[in-house]
């Protein structure tokens, strides 16, 4: 991974939020709970090296107004639907908390570049390097990942046991198209011995 400037890294954590990693969820998937640890550890490890940490979460119109087509059906009037806004599903799951420090980001679609402000925060703060964790490996990491790179971000990293998938083999996969284009797909271990 060589020598990096932490200071100009963010870490991207996608989507670690009740509605997709809980048991029992109506979008959970299936390998994210398991990877709650590694995510905590890695906001840790983030946060000792001074790095701007993004916490890239959906929020929705309780009615779906905002939710792609495809999910329409589970927004039913006088019920709001997955990771509605100020509703329980939305929240990170526990032991993941935002501070102060940190920036917040909502989307309504699988990249959190797509129709959002995030490329702006991160030239502002002068981020040149994204490290990404969290869920779901191949959509919202993946597109977000994939726009990264459209965007000419130097560096990109996916942090392999701290992004999940409905299963191993949809993760691999998704890891090996990731890898294919220059993605650093270190495991946490690796990434948190880097320059120390």
């Amino acid at each position: 991974m060589g020598q990096q400037n932490w200071k100009k890294t963010a870490l991207l954590v996608i989507d670690m939020q009740k509605d997709f990693v809980l048991p029992g969820a109506v979008l959970q998937v299936k390998g994210g709970e398991a990877v709650v640890p590694n995510v905590i550890k890695a906001v840790d490890v983030a946060r000792r090296r001074g790095m701007l940490i993004v916490w890239v979460v959906r929020e929705h119109d309780p009615y779906g107004r905002d939710v792609e087509l495809f999910r329409k059906n589970l927004y039913k009037a006088g019920k709001p639907g997955p990771t509605s806004k100020g509703h329980q599903g939305s929240e990170l799951v526990d032991g993941l908390v935002i501070h102060d420090e940190d920036y917040k980001l909502v989307k309504t679609r699988f990249s959190a570049f797509f129709a959002t402000n995030l490329h702006s925060v991160l030239k502002v703060a002068g981020i040149e390097s994204i490290v990404v964790v969290g869920v779901q490996t191949p959509n919202c990491v993946r597109q977000t990942v994939f726009d990264a790179v459209a965007l000419d971000y130097p560096s990109v990293t996916v942090i392999v046991d701290a992004t999940a998938a409905a299963t191993p083999e949809v993760h691999s996969a998704n890891i090996f198209d990731m890898k294919n284009i220059g993605i650093e797909t270190p495991t946490l271990e690796q990434w948190r011995e880097a320059d120390e």
